[in-house]
């Protein structure tokens, strides 16, 4: 079995090397482990995280595993941002506030556009999501903090708060009945 497995990592190395669905640079998901290829040999692939922790890849479970490359033929990316604010927000106002507080940073492109819905009536908030794009991922991090602290203070501006979960807690005694001490 061990020979069978080497052959298939061997064989799997040859298809990436001519396929090419990864190369040297791409960043790249496999195993729940995000980084960017920094070797591709002939039975493994290696594969550094954000840690610069290194993660040798059977390459077989390239060619037969899920595998998400985030720039194979692209660099553009998507930015998610959740935002939550008051029930009691006008929710075209918080819409026309999140695109405008978006739309400024010099990092966010034009085309495709940014996006901002309504999503859901959550249990404490509204909840809106903001959907933008990124040249390349080098900034994604950065980016996305310059969005949440802007979007925060644009907000606060405004008037508009983020609330925080609403709890009731209700004490009662042994017997069931609550206590009212």
């Amino acid at each position: 079995f061990g020979l069978q497995e080497i052959v298939a990592n061997f064989v799997s190395g040859l298809i990436l090397l001519f396929e090419r669905p990864v190369r040297v640079g791409d960043v790249v998901t496999i195993e729940g482990t995000t980084g960017v290829v920094t070797r591709i040999q002939m039975r493994a692939t290696t594969v550094t995280n954000w840690d610069h922790q290194e993660l040798i890849v059977p390459n077989k479970d390239f060619v037969t595993g899920k595998l998400l490359n985030w720039t194979l033929s692209s660099q553009v990316n998507r930015l998610v941002l959740n935002v939550g604010v008051d029930y009691g927000s006008d929710p075209n106002l918080v819409r026309d506030l999140l695109l405008e507080t978006v739309r400024q940073h010099p990092d966010i492109l034009k085309d495709p556009a940014p996006a901002v819905n309504l999503d859901t009536f959550g249990e404490s908030s509204l909840n809106f999501v903001v959907r933008c794009f990124l040249a390349n991922l080098d900034r994604r991090l950065q980016v996305k903090h310059e969005l949440n602290t802007a979007i925060t203070q644009a907000l606060r501006a405004k008037g508009i708060s983020i609330p925080y979960p609403h709890r009731e807690i209700r004490i009662v005694d042994s017997r069931g009945r609550p206590d009212l001490n």
